[in-house]
């Protein structure tokens, strides 16, 4: 598998990409071409075109969560494609994949909406939708992951927001937050956007679902900012245990975390214009 970051809130040094408070990768597995979240705004396509990566090729759209940082640039890849058919330009139908929550409604105190500003009905013209709560396998060694179990009681404790459901509003405990799984030869590598449902929830998904338990990298964004001491010190006792080889850490984890996780694995720098090449 070969990952590359388009969007995150840090630019590698010396590189010339920009950044902004989001995330998006580019993914290339089994013959596939994978774009997991999409930042903020055009970003990452500026970003895109120049890694000489081309989105109108794209396989796969695949949404970790319903926030803003990692849906809003569905409007400016939708125009992409639009434009690609008004001119004759050759492009893919991409399938978009997500959790069906990802598409409700949420507000953050007076912020106003902060989840998608285009719905299914919409996006099924310009794409092959599938929604679904349960693991959808993109190819035969990546995988997304499907609604999380929250099985422990220190990740996913507190609601961000609310969430419109029926008419009503309810606390948003971002049960659409999901990851992808990638099984490589020496274990699995775990790609996430916020991972609002937890890491150490998520690696046991992917756990479960790859039927594999070494764990060669974490990379994404930890929603470890400001976190409580009880669940810094979990989040560390549970990654002694499973012993990931690497961690790239990014978006939203703030830099004590960093540091504290620093001393269970190997931590990497994460940035714009990052390549990595997973065997």
């Amino acid at each position: 598998m070969r990952l590359k970051v388009l969007v995150d809130n840090n630019t590698l040094i010396d590189r010339y990409f920009r950044g902004e408070p989001g995330v998006s990768y580019y993914l290339e597995e089994g013959g596939k071409k994978i774009l997991f979240d999409l930042g903020y705004s055009d970003l990452f396509i500026d970003n895109a075109r120049k890694m000489g990566i081309d989105l109108l090729d794209l396989d796969y759209v695949v949404l970790s969560h319903g926030h803003l940082d990692h849906t809003w640039g569905l409007g400016p890849l939708v125009r992409l494609i639009t434009e690609a058919k008004v001119e004759g330009v050759h492009h893919k139908t991409p399938a978009l994949v997500a959790h069906p929550a990802v598409f409700l409604s949420r507000r953050i105190g007076t912020l106003g909406e902060m989840g998608p500003l285009l719905r299914p009905g919409e996006l099924c013209r310009h794409f092959d939708l599938t929604l679904s709560e349960e693991p959808v396998w993109l190819t035969d060694r990546l995988v997304f992951l499907g609604e999380i179990l929250r099985e422990n009681d220190f990740e996913a404790e507190s609601p961000l927001g609310k969430v419109t459901i029926g008419g009503g509003e309810e606390d948003d405990f971002l049960m659409d937050d999901s990851a992808l799984a990638y099984r490589s030869d020496e274990g699995i590598v775990i790609v996430t956007g916020c991972s609002h449902s937890g890491i150490c929830n998520i690696l046991e998904q992917a756990m479960r679902i790859t039927g594999e338990r070494r764990v060669v990298d974490l990379i994404g964004g930890l929603h470890l900012m400001k976190p409580s001491e009880r669940r810094l010190e979990e989040t560390k006792r549970y990654l002694e245990r499973v012993r990931p080889r690497r961690i790239h850490p990014c978006h939203c984890t703030d830099l004590p975390s960093r540091l504290a996780l620093a001393g269970v694995a190997d931590l990497r720098e994460v940035g714009v214009g990052l390549d990595l090449r997973l065997d």
